[in-house]
């Protein structure tokens, strides 16, 4: 459910409770709730409340009290997408199954500094033989670019996802894939080259790949 499915009164009704909470640790009196809407009875609040109850906003805790529906909970802490791992598996001679919850695989696992990342679309097959295909996501880090590593850059105006190489004749942009010239910036013009952004891995439906220095073609 979302807010859309609320009356805009129930919106403003709900919202308002959400801030109290939020606010003073506790819900507000049925008197203050009146006084704010401008309501004649404590009716009217009770029949605001079951309409909310009614459509999962609000749930009823077992002393029968009012209480935020954890979907609609502002306090609650998003759980992180994850893999559980299950135990432990014997890569060497057969051994006894060890099963037991030793946690999970989280994104922020695979990747330490997963809030400094973001994602490109690929369009184009210029570094198919690093496997980053047409229509694979990038994903990148604002981070330092060093001698060799696959980087997108932004150059007059185009962007390009290359393997980047420079010395002090310039800037090569070299793709994993023999059907594409190799892009060659003198040093001239080296300082309108923007760096967007150095690969740490791309994904793609057959899953996420972390980028492991050293495989791509020189």
């Amino acid at each position: 459910m979302d807010n859309n499915q609320l009356t805009r009164k129930q919106k403003q009704f709900f919202d308002y409770i959400v801030s109290y909470k939020k606010e003073h640790g506790i819900w507000p009196t049925y008197r203050e709730i009146a006084d704010t809407f401008g309501f004649r009875s404590p009716n009217s609040v009770t029949q605001n409340l079951q309409a909310l109850l009614k459509k999962g906003y609000l749930v009823k805790s077992d002393d029968d009290e009012y209480d935020l529906a954890q979907d609609h909970n502002p306090e609650r802490e998003p759980v992180p997408a994850s893999i559980p791992v299950r135990g432990l598996i014997a890569a060497g001679s057969l051994q006894e199954a060890v099963e037991a919850n030793l946690g999970a695989i989280t994104l922020e696992y695979l990747f330490p500094n997963i809030d400094r990342i973001y994602a490109l679309r690929v369009s184009g097959s210029s570094m198919k033989d690093a496997d980053i295909r047409d229509g694979d996501f990038v994903l990148l880090i604002d981070d330092d670019i060093k001698n060799g590593d696959i980087g997108a850059v932004l150059y007059n105006g185009e962007t390009s996802l290359k393997q980047i190489f420079y010395d002090k004749n310039g800037l090569q942009l070299k793709p994993a894939n023999k059907e594409y010239e190799d892009i060659i910036i003198e040093p001239d013009v080296f300082e309108e080259v923007r760096v967007l952004g150095k690969y740490v891995g791309h994904v793609n439906r057959s899953g996420i790949y972390k980028h492991e220095r050293g495989k791509t073609r020189n």
